[in-house]
């Protein structure tokens, strides 16, 4: 059975995590053109009020202007994941795993599939009944009120020789008004939402993560261990 190594990083900046995704991708590629056995890791992390762009992200997406932004305290990253923009900030829970998918099975499109299975069974715990859209990756839900629907999980990703990095985040008790400064996902006719808004009550974020650990297992057939190394 594989493993995956997780580890709760607590808030880090976005490029402070980007950096340390990047050295462990290139350590598993080193391993893997060496022959060696890979490991497979879940790195589980908040940030500070960021915005990113994937790499094939639409610039006019962003409502907001840089200097507007910097006024309130949101940075601005253009970065070499999939997927158009999106925000990230405290109350949100962001999962980058990042797994040699030779391990399990080298397609990348079962790899976002799988993502998005693992948040749909998440959100069951919590009474929420969540679905996939054709053609727009990550996961929704029905708005409550206009029973429209709301995009609760964002996802991008970037792999190289079956590696991945980057990987989902998952609105929980996310302050959707920073939403407002972007078309999210490039997507115009659609909302957001989190667990907070739908349950009305602010979510335990150490219980989510680890029902998000206990999935991420139970989708991927592995074994979920706490990583006590570094790199």
């Amino acid at each position: 059975m594989n493993e995956l190594l997780f580890k709760d990083l607590g808030e880090m900046p976005y490029e402070a995590c980007w950096n340390l995704q990047e050295r462990i991708m290139q350590h598993l590629i080193d391993e893997k053109r060496r022959g060696s056995r890979t490991e497979n890791y879940l790195l589980a992390v908040s940030h500070p009020h960021v915005i990113t762009l994937g790499k094939n992200a639409n610039p006019e997406n962003l409502l907001a202007s840089k200097v507007a932004l910097t006024h309130k305290g949101v940075s601005y990253v253009q970065t070499n994941r999939g997927g158009d923009i999106t925000y990230h900030g405290p109350g949100q829970l962001v999962i980058y795993p990042i797994l040699d998918l030779e391990n399990f099975k080298p397609d990348i499109h079962l790899y976002l599939r799988n993502l998005e299975e693992v948040v749909i069974l998440l959100l069951k715990n919590y009474g929420l009944e969540a679905f996939r859209r054709p053609k727009e990756t990550g996961v929704w839900v029905l708005n409550q009120t206009s029973r429209k629907p709301a995009k609760i999980c964002a996802m991008g990703v970037r792999t190289s020789r079956w590696v991945t990095m980057h990987g989902l985040a998952l609105n929980v008790n996310t302050d959707l008004s920073f939403f407002d400064y972007i078309i999210p996902c490039g997507i115009r006719d659609k909302g957001v939402t989190s667990i907070q808004e739908l349950m009305g009550e602010v979510v335990d974020m150490a219980f989510c993560k680890s029902l998000m650990f206990e999935t991420f297992g139970a989708v991927f057939s592995a074994k979920v261990s706490p990583w006590h190394g570094e790199l």
